[in-house]
């Protein structure tokens, strides 16, 4: 396309050349204002920094001239996340100034308003801790005691995103950026391709209700096909996804127009054709076929972590799969926690609008579920959900988190402009889109060290943040760290909003009343709200 478009720019050049020649000399005025327009237009075309003026060359400079102006009009439609909710400026700043590398500061200081209902902050001691003294790559060790190869993960990774509903070239990048930050990438439900394999980065294989490389042309699990994928090296874990937070309770969909013979084929579904999830699991149908699934997966996985990923719904649901844990003495390596809030291109707005618990509050309900049911020491936590900036991750682990993932931020690295057009196959920055003609504006060996500089330096600020607050390590983070204006005269810690509950004391006969009605109802062999 690029050739074809230079014969064309030297042709329509050499033709006005010879009307001046042959016609008339006014002919150059022409020339003397498309020639540089032609040049500018070709520089646009092979430079790899900016996949927007790659893509639309000459006007896709017109974006960043509206970036420096910042009119409301395109506060509005362009920071914005996609659920039409507007997100802070300067994490949207802040997020692309870390991939670049650019300078990572803020004038005239706290640009937010400060006495906002929702306004949050972390407290920092008189007596900090001495940043050069604490670990600048914080690990978490994840696998429990029937894992035999446990993970050492970084405190950031790339969140669920499939091959399908992002690019070849994006995939390709978020790889490279993991295996330069050593970090992991989530796969998301569609499946592992040969892009997240070709870069070397490590691997969470995310295996949905469609069992997307690991299933049968019916849709039904395959031993055969999970161990091709289980076995390979740079797997290093394996999450069940029960929901969704952007879309939980309905199952995910891969549009016609993305669904290449290349995709068609690591699903194992016809090419061409929309692709619905189903809304449930076929291998197992209640908390306890559950616990035995994970076991099973463990085990053909030759003893790779194994847990799942879920957006907290029903609370008594929850309640029944701990009990579950506890009656089969099957316990997951890990949980992921997804919130309501997460974004995605392919839902129903009732379902990314209304439905699922946000983040925090499904984060801190886990941990406490975990910690009332004497298990928490068991099994290790992740969160997703709107994580952008070390404050967040400093946030959610003072709830209960061990590690985050993140989504949304990885993609502004990546250099997405959330343009909303996830869903269409028409993402100007061939982030989310099967269009060659637009996934070539995203250059591969450029974004994915963005990527990598973007969680090198969200990690080194999170260690700051710890460092400010007086502690050394994360886990030593409490829910009174965080404070929250919760009306104009009226704050309140998070240990206030969300009271802790003690460790082992559901065991004990200490259910805290707010929880009684939903403890009430668990069962641990039908989910415990369909009795």
């Amino acid at each position: 396309m690029r050739k074809k478009f230079i014969t064309l720019i030297i042709v329509f050049h050499l033709a006005i050349l010879l009307l001046s020649i042959i016609v008339h000399r006014g002919f150059l005025w022409i020339l003397l204002i498309s020639f540089p327009l032609a040049i500018m237009g070709i520089y646009d075309m092979f430079q790899k920094r900016h996949a927007i003026k790659r893509n639309f060359p000459i006007l896709g400079r017109l974006r960043y001239v509206m970036e420096d102006l910042r009119p409301k009009i395109y506060q509005y439609f362009v920071e914005s996340d996609n659920d039409g909710r507007p997100i802070n400026r300067n994490e949207r700043s802040t997020i692309y100034q870390r991939a670049k590398k650019d300078l990572d500061s803020t004038p005239f200081g706290t640009q937010l308003d400060v006495y906002a209902e929702g306004y949050e902050w972390l407290g920092h001691s008189i007596s900090p801790t001495n940043p050069s003294k604490m670990n600048h790559d914080p690990r978490v060790l994840i696998g429990g005691t029937d894992c035999k190869k446990p993970y050492q993960a970084s405190i950031l990774n790339v969140s669920a995103m499939s091959f399908g509903s992002l690019s070849t070239n994006a995939v390709l990048a978020l790889n490279g950026g993991a295996r330069l930050g050593n970090f992991a990438q989530n796969t998301g439900e569609g499946g592992i391709s040969p892009h997240h394999l070709t870069q070397g980065g490590d691997i969470i294989w995310q295996i949905g209700t469609g069992y997307f490389g690991c299933r049968d042309f019916d849709g039904c699990f395959s031993e055969e096909n999970f161990l091709k994928n289980a076995l390979l090296p740079q797997v290093k874990m394996i999450e069940i996804k029960l929901s969704q937070g952007a879309k939980p309770g309905h199952g995910g969909i891969l549009p016609a127009a993305k669904n290449t013979p290349e995709i068609a084929a690591i699903r194992n579904v016809k090419p061409g054709t929309t692709v619905h999830s189903p809304t449930f699991h076929t291998a197992f149908s209640n908390p306890m076929e559950m616990m035995q699934f994970i076991k099973r997966l463990r085990n053909l996985s030759e003893g790779k972590p194994v847990g799942f990923k879920l957006c907290i719904g029903k609370k008594a649901e929850f309640m029944s799969v701990c009990k579950a844990m506890i009656k089969s003495n099957v316990y997951p390596d890990f949980i992921t926690v997804d919130g309501g809030e997460g974004g995605t291109g392919a839902a129903p707005p009732e379902f990314s609008n209304a439905v699922g618990m946000p983040l925090l509050d499904g984060l801190a309900f886990v941990h406490d579920m975990l910690n009332g049911f004497g298990i928490r020491d068991k099994i290790k936590i992740i969160c997703s959900g709107k994580i952008l900036s070390s404050f967040h991750i400093v946030r959610a682990m003072a709830l209960g988190a061990d590690t985050c993932n993140s989504a949304r931020a990885m993609m502004m690295a990546l250099g997405c402009i959330q343009a909303l057009e996830c869903n269409t196959n028409r993402c100007p920055t061939g982030v989310a889109t099967q269009d060659p003609a637009l996934m070539i504006g995203l250059d591969v060996d450029d974004k994915k060290q963005r990527v990598a500089n973007y969680q090198k330096n969200t990690v080194a600020a999170f260690v700051e943040l710890l460092a400010a607050s007086g502690v050394d390590s994360p886990n030593k983070l409490r829910r009174d760290d965080i404070s929250r204006r919760v009306w104009v005269s009226e704050v309140k810690t998070l240990e206030e909003i969300y009271p802790s509950v003690s460790f082992n004391s559901f065991n004990l006969g200490k259910v805290p009343d707010r929880y009684k009605g939903d403890y009430e109802m668990t069962n641990s062999e039908n989910w415990g709200t369909h009795a």
